[in-house]
């Protein structure tokens, strides 16, 4: 009997175990979720007066909920609180990018005006409606970015040489921006860009000289860029985009 009684407690408490088990993990993630989703709200309401217009009513929602997603998933990797945001589905005539702090959830700088790979679209300037991971595409990548260490840029405009900071990026969009490092797609300054407008890069979301000298240093090391389109597929299929849709 005592054998008997022994082996009912084990199969009780075993069944307790994996049942309390089980429960736990859909509780945390929900819990995750929930706290995403509130502060994505937070910083919507916060935020989406002062970024106007966008191409998309969901374009700050999209960007706010990466951004909280991927922190709550490496809290140690997102170091600074910082975001730049660029929507491309703006033209390049428009000032289409921002610097937020995410912490104080205020803009520090924007809107300002931001370049897109020249395999992005087929004039000067406009819209870019080509997006692409794969290198040689010299395509904008769309996406969740994180920030890393900045460096001396060397790129050409013109026919002519120039220096500036760069910002080096590593995607982490799964198949949407894998390549960012190998393709040196980077953040940088560049002479193409103009208050008013902005030229062709080979995929880099470029900005005028000085503000690059003063906004990507705070990006380094931790910050996070966000680049975002209208594209349907990306936005139904991005990882970060979708982590914590309610």
């Amino acid at each position: 009997m005592r054998v008997a009684k022994y082996l009912q407690t084990c199969l009780i408490a075993v069944i307790a175990a994996v049942f309390v088990g089980t429960s736990l993990i859909p509780l945390a993630y929900a819990k995750d979720t929930r706290v995403v989703s509130s502060k994505t709200r937070a910083a919507v309401r916060a935020l989406s007066a002062a970024v106007r217009p966008l191409s998309h009513p969901k374009a700050l929602e999209t960007a706010f909920r990466s951004y909280f997603a991927y922190k709550a998933a490496h809290p140690d990797a997102v170091s600074k609180p910082f975001l730049y945001f660029v929507d491309y589905g703006l033209p390049s005539t428009k000032p289409r990018g921002y610097l937020f702090d995410m912490h104080a959830l205020k803009v520090v700088d924007g809107p300002f005006a931001v370049a897109h790979g020249r395999g992005s679209s087929a004039s000067q300037y406009g819209v870019p409606t080509r997006f692409s991971n794969r290198p040689g595409s010299a395509s904008t990548s769309l996406g969740l970015y994180l920030a890393r260490a900045t460096y001396a840029f060397h790129g050409k405009s013109g026919g002519r040489r120039y220096s500036s900071i760069g910002l080096r990026l590593a995607g982490v969009s799964g198949e949407y921006n894998s390549n960012a490092l190998a393709r040196g797609v980077v953040a940088h300054g560049a002479p193409y860009v103009t208050d008013s407008k902005a030229g062709r890069s080979e995929g880099c979301p470029a900005m005028e000289q000085d503000r690059a000298r003063r906004l990507l240093p705070k990006l380094a090391n931790g910050g996070m860029v966000f680049l975002f389109a209208p594209n349907s597929e990306w936005m139904s299929d991005d990882p970060w985009v979708v982590a914590s849709g309610e």
